[in-house]
């Protein structure tokens, strides 16, 4: 039995499991959550995982839409979009396992590190300013992304074809990874900081999309998980994304899979820049909110 293989088999446990919580508070809730639109939720949660498969994020796009259209409570907000993210984020672990052959020991290191820093590293990082570590994510990001431009510029070398990682380097994106997982809890996204991270450090671009998926499942066994228990969710609106997630996920998943390397690392450049670009958007309009508050008090 591989490592891989017991992935895979904790994969479908732990999202077996999940989707048997989430059954449940909906049979418990479902006379309340009679009224929730599930085509519009479904619609807006495909698309979203979609999106999410390319490397971008769907928390900010499930956000935007749920909040235009008023389609789930504020307060059920944070449960419902974990909620909705497992079963998607366990379809793209397992495709992309299967997509490249990840040095078993980098990929294991980097997940481990990734859940340790969600339970652990919550604590280090739960009482930082989150303006501030936008305004800082925005900032590196973008000069990363200017970085990989110029790479793929030709004006000097960057990236790589590695699948994994040994010494100094596997160190480095441990760390990495360990405040990425932490990072998650004050509401910065895993995938562009690990995207970014892993190709800065030599590996093969398609390498990313494993170890940040499978980051990310795991993680949200125990985030979506503890707000089922704290019944902090709309279940509905969870459960149909559950059926629509996935379809985006494959859709999307076999477009990554068809590109070359080229095509491939200008799609990391246009996620990373997307990220920057709405991480300052998170940071103005937070601090737009402030001044307005404190011109009216």
């Amino acid at each position: 039995m591989t490592v891989f293989t017991v992935i895979q088999a904790g994969l479908l446990v732990g999202g077996g499991i999940f989707v048997v919580m989430l059954l449940n508070a909906w049979r418990k809730n479902r006379k309340q959550e009679a009224q929730t639109k599930i085509f519009p939720i479904g619609l807006i949660g495909g698309f979203a995982n979609f999106c999410d498969t390319l490397g971008v994020g769907s928390f900010a796009i499930k956000t935007a839409g749920y909040k235009q259209f008023k389609l789930v409570d504020d307060k059920l907000l944070p449960g419902t979009l974990n909620s909705q993210a497992v079963v998607a984020t366990v379809a793209q672990s397992l495709i992309f396992l299967t997509a490249v052959d990840v040095d078993e020991v980098t990929m294991v290191s980097l997940v481990l590190a990734a859940c340790l820093g969600a339970t652990v590293g919550a604590r280090l990082v739960s009482g930082w300013d989150r303006q501030l570590i936008r305004l800082a994510m925005s900032a590196a990001l973008l000069v990363v992304a200017t970085l990989m431009l110029a790479g793929q510029l030709e004006l000097f070398p960057l990236g790589g074809l590695a699948l994994g990682l040994s010494g100094w380097k596997l160190g480095v994106a441990i760390a990495g990874n360990f405040l990425f997982g932490a990072l998650m809890t004050v509401g910065i996204g895993l995938y562009a900081p690990c995207m970014t991270m892993v190709y800065l450090l030599g590996m093969h671009p398609l390498a990313a999309f494993p170890i940040m998926m499978c980051s990310c499942a795991f993680l949200t066994f125990f985030s979506a998980g503890s707000f089922i228990r704290m019944n902090r969710i709309n279940s509905r609106a969870a459960l149909v994304v559950a059926i629509t997630g996935p379809i985006g996920v494959v859709i999307a998943a076999y477009l990554v899979k068809s590109l070359n390397l080229q095509l491939l690392a200008w799609l990391v450049i246009g996620v990373v820049l997307y990220t920057s670009f709405s991480m300052y958007r998170s940071w103005a309009g937070e601090r737009a909110k402030l001044s307005s508050a404190q011109s009216l008090s």
